[in-house]
């Protein structure tokens, strides 16, 4: 079954009319902004045309709109998280410094990526390669800072490394 068989459309269909202006609501109150509000219910709902399902029921439906509703918001504000930073380190330099709107982007994105790509491993992995490639700390040094051994770091920072590597793949292929 292809994930837009026209046979699911009229339920999809059927889920939008029934739960769309809630869930645009419910995005809107939580969000604080129309704009945003739309764009989530938007996204959500195209999720459900890639990937169809059935439910049982209306509060089963609405059950699992607002949880991937709930992870669209999160990924936003995350992503709004890592922006911000990015602006101010580039507020800090001096303006010869400044890349170009197209190197902007990129970095951007890229930074966006490798959040994403963080948020998948245990917060100490994830910390303890910030540590020794973002800031460049000896294994010793990452060891002391997060209670654990060295032999420890290299498993954490391998880790986060071979993610690093299948993103990068991941981005040759689409690219």
């Amino acid at each position: 079954m292809s994930a837009l068989d026209p046979t699911l459309s009229p339920s999809v269909e059927a889920l939008y009319c029934d739960h769309h202006d809630w869930l645009q609501g419910w995005l809107r109150r939580r969000l604080g902004n129309a704009a945003d509000a739309a764009d989530l219910a938007h996204d959500a709902f195209l999720r459900l045309l890639v990937t169809p399902r059935r439910f049982d029921g209306p509060p089963e439906a609405r059950l699992y709109l607002r949880t991937m509703a709930n992870g669209l918001c999160v990924d936003l504000w995350r992503r709004r998280q890592v922006e911000a930073a990015w602006l101010e380190a580039l507020a800090a330099q001096p303006e010869s410094f400044a890349p170009s709107s197209e190197q902007q982007a990129i970095v951007l994105q890229t930074l966006q990526d490798i959040d994403a790509m963080l948020q998948g491993i245990s917060p100490k992995a994830a910390r303890a390669f910030v540590l020794a490639v973002g800031c460049e700390m000896t294994d010793k040094e990452v060891a002391a800072e997060l209670g654990v051994s060295t032999r420890m770091v290299r498993k954490y920072v391998a880790q986060a490394m071979l993610l690093c590597m299948q993103m990068e793949a991941h981005h040759n292929v689409r690219g």
